[in-house]
């Protein structure tokens, strides 16, 4: 790991890193990400997937995914199987659909392929780039929001109401005390710029739930044979032939897993490689290629262990913000959680609301690329505040995108802005997007 003048496998001097900050994100950013171990197998366990075996796959994924990301892209992105898309394949793919979940993971493997494809052949670098600056701003923007919700909602502090559709908490709930204890803890931390202050506010917040009596968790039986229930069980043949009519349904469950998880991952991408500095000048991802590609083969490696889609995550921003900034904090992540492996049903004992501060905390500082736009420009300034807004509203990075590229494009078109040789992704794309919502409004 030397780095001399800059050099060596994770150049942390030419990122103005060190060790032990990089391994302090690490940490953060594994404990912000925990959640995923208890709740990835109870969502795919309603559709019959084994729950000990999912929980096995989910940390086994997630550790791989993550270390190739820092050791291949040296980004400072953790990946484990994505929220929504472990829901879609759950309850639209499996239970709605009537699907044997074996053929949804070999759904979910050709999707990776897919990608891998996509990748290679530049597509999704193409696409990327055809995105306008002060979207990606504004992703950056409505990612924040996004992740301060969640924190906000895990912590109780907001709620659902069918009056005013959310509403104010019970502040005196054990999950609400603690998650403004912590939110106090790290705020104060990090204005007196205290190194590691996010983890420091969860390790805090847990020790306090632990010792009110409020962590709750039943850990479930856990064999660490009990992956074989579900690694290589994949039917690709199955997946191939759905429906009766070959390829016809796995077109429509490929739509989905390849849009949701291509725009979600642009949005994280740009999100946290903004926050972390990684951007050029010229607005352009260093590396983004390797990137996207350890995410392609993090989506095969999570199906052929028995998860549905692995993607990277927007809680790696709490990583950033406690200074990761190489890919050494992705391997830290990766490793604990490999080490996770061996005590699944443990990980429910950081609480909900003892991360739910560091969330809060660092959607707060992620709404600084928002001053990057015009907002006196109309043109700019609407489809800048769809892609803010949708984001949080909708519970979704690539609903966000989607509102925010098909408004620009409009936009163009009627002011005559429209230059075909510059422009033409960006029409083909909001064309794309124009027939996904058509494609959803009638199903």
């Amino acid at each position: 790991m030397t780095d001399a003048a800059g050099g060596g496998l994770f150049r942390l001097k030419a990122r103005g890193a060190t060790v032990g900050r990089e391994a302090l994100a690490g940490a953060t950013t594994f404990l912000t990400m925990a959640y995923i171990i208890a709740v990835n197998p109870a969502i795919l366990g309603q559709a019959g997937l084994p729950v000990a075996a999912v929980a096995a796959a989910t940390c086994l994924s997630a550790g791989v995914a993550s270390i190739l990301m820092g050791l291949i892209a040296n980004a400072p992105l953790a990946l484990a199987p994505g929220m929504g898309l472990n829901a879609y394949m759950a309850f639209t793919v499996v239970l709605g659909m009537h699907t044997p979940w074996p053929v949804a993971l070999g759904s979910v493997m050709i999707s990776g392929v897919a990608f891998l494809v996509l990748t290679l052949a530049g597509v999704r670098r193409m696409i990327i780039e055809a995105i306008p600056s002060h979207l990606l701003a504004a992703v950056a923007g409505g990612v924040g929001l996004f992740i301060a919700f969640i924190g906000l909602r895990n912590a109780g502090l907001v709620v659902g109401s069918p009056a005013t559709t959310v509403t104010l908490g019970d502040l005196r709930a054990p999950g609400a005390i603690l998650a403004l204890f912590g939110l106090v803890v790290v705020a104060g931390l990090s204005v007196w710029r205290v190194q590691g202050a996010v983890l420091i506010a969860i390790l805090l917040t847990s020790a306090l739930g632990w010792g009110m009596g409020a962590v709750s968790y039943k850990p479930q039986p856990y064999d660490l044979g009990a992956l074989r229930q579900t690694a290589f069980a994949l039917d690709l043949k199955g997946a191939l032939g759905f429906g009766g009519k070959a390829g016809l349904g796995v077109v429509e469950i490929l739509f989905v897993f390849l849009f949701v998880d291509l725009f979600d991952n642009i949005g994280t991408l740009a999100a946290v490689t903004k926050r972390a500095g990684l951007v050029d000048a010229e607005g352009r991802i260093p590396g983004l290629n390797r990137m996207l590609i350890v995410d392609s083969i993090a989506t095969m490696v999570g199906a052929l262990l028995g998860t549905s889609t692995v993607t990277s995550y927007i809680e790696s921003a709490a990583g950033v913000e406690a200074g990761g900034r190489t890919g050494l904090t992705a391997v830290v992540a990766g490793g604990l959680f490999l080490l996770a492996f061996f005590v699944a049903p443990f990980a429910q004992a950081i609480p909900l609301a003892a991360t739910a501060p560091a969330l809060i905390m660092v959607g707060a500082l992620m709404m600084a690329p928002l001053r990057e736009i015009d907002w006196a420009d109309p043109m700019i300034a609407l489809p800048a505040f769809l892609t803010l807004v949708m984001i949080p509203l909708t519970f979704s990075i690539a609903n966000g995108l989607a509102f925010g590229i098909t408004a620009f494009a409009v936009l163009k078109l009627i002011r005559g802005q429209v230059e075909i040789r510059r422009d033409w992704l960006l029409y083909v794309l909001a064309a794309l997007l124009a027939a996904r919502f058509a494609w959803i409004a009638a199903t």
